[in-house]
């Protein structure tokens, strides 16, 4: 992958060349930002050209044959870790279990969430993991000599996601790295990982893209035939994600369930405390025995909640009378214009630390039906205020 691919992120892009050309490589790095963004391209665009054999002062040649493996993924010294999801029929899997999947999926769009990821490798929603006996996997691999390059690249995408276990047994190889090897690391949730590892790495943030810069991509990507209109207006609705920019092009099934879900509970929970609907309050107690299914699953439960506190700040923007500031689709604008007026600076603070504490808890593995159900019953009482 060349660094000439990945959407925007020139200083990024600098900077990474600089250290190579300057031969001050940091053994440890994480590529922190939100997502869709480009971490995950930037880093392997960053992996191929250090172990280029003939780079210029711009980008990897391409044709020498460590580019040559690199377009495939599959050059020897060029290791991958991910989150992945175990079948039930097996007791233990490690990322080379999926690797074929995820490369695949690379080649062919490297903005993708990971939603898209457990969606790929299996057909519940279910939320993924490094499992602990990946740091086997990756103390066996780092322990063997290089096969072609001056370096060894372990790529581990979504360290948050990382098994305690493994976490702690990487700390160890961090602290004392084997010669000529390079970790990087792209987190869309840096907070998650524990901060032994945090401070044993070098941050790189990775900003959100420029509107310009999402809008010349979408205009220049072969898969979509879309007018310049509606590629500015996707670009500032993504907010400096082209993830999103997509998704706002495709409208995506999940968007459209998010938004369905969030304008039924705000209404009826509305309805509930102003107009003390019993009927209501009856729908929104099987809403939420509906969210907490295990058939939604927690990484869908995760991405209602936080699509939620996106809804909350972008319908109190518009109360406000911001609307240079909003980011919201048509539909989502439609809905706001009336619904608006109820988040206001009563409680606006508190709805998004509800939505927050949730996710948070959801992500703690609490009792889900518990969580929506007193989740319901604080909207009621701050839709009143």
């Amino acid at each position: 992958m060349f660094f000439a691919e990945i959407i925007g992120q020139q200083e990024v892009k600098r900077n990474f060349i600089r250290t190579v050309t300057e031969q001050r490589i940091p053994h440890a790095q994480l590529l922190r930002g939100p997502e869709g963004v480009g971490k995950l391209g930037l880093a392997i665009a960053y992996a191929q050209y250090i172990c280029c054999e003939n780079r210029s002062a711009n980008d990897s040649c391409g044709v020498c044959p460590s580019c040559v493996k690199y377009k495939k993924l599959a050059h020897p010294d060029l290791h991958f870790v991910f989150p992945i999801i175990k079948p039930p029929s097996k007791s233990s899997v490690v990322c080379d279990d999926f690797i074929s999947e995820f490369r695949e999926m690379v080649l062919r769009n490297p903005y993708f969430g990971v939603n898209e990821w457990y969606a790929k490798i299996s057909g519940d929603a279910k939320q993924g993991l490094i499992y602990s006996n990946e740091s086997e996997e990756i103390i066996r691999k780092l322990s063997l000599k290089t096969y072609e390059s001056e370096y060894k690249i372990m790529i581990i995408w979504l360290p948050e996601k990382m098994h305690g276990t493994c976490a702690n047994k990487l700390l160890k190889i961090l602290e004392e790295p084997p010669e000529k090897t390079v970790f990087l690391m792209v987190s869309n949730e840096p907070d998650q990982i524990i901060t032994t590892i945090l401070s044993r790495t070098q941050h790189i943030f990775i900003p959100r893209l420029s509107d310009i810069d999402i809008t010349n991509a979408l205009l220049t990507n072969d898969e979509l035939e879309i007018e310049t209109e509606d590629a500015n207006y996707a670009a500032h609705i993504a907010n400096g994600s082209y993830l999103n920019a997509i998704s706002v092009l495709n409208d995506g099934d999940e968007s459209k369930i998010n938004f369905e879900r969030f304008t039924m509970v705000m209404r009826l929970a509305w309805q509930v405390g102003n107009k003390k609907d019993h009927a209501s309050l009856k729908t929104l107690r099987k809403w939420s025995d509906d969210m907490a299914a295990a058939t939604t699953g927690r990484e869908r439960q995760k991405n209602f909640l936080s699509y939620s506190q996106r809804m909350t700040r972008e319908n109190f923007i518009r109360n406000i009378q911001q609307p240079e500031l909003n980011y919201l689709t048509s539909i989502e604008t439609e809905f706001s214009n009336r619904f608006s007026p109820f988040i206001n600076e009563r409680n606006v603070e508190e709805l998004m630390n509800e939505f927050s504490l949730a996710e948070k808890q959801i992500e703690q593995n609490v009792n889900a039906k518990m969580i929506f159900f007193d989740l319901t019953l604080k909207i009621i009482m701050l839709l009143k205020r």
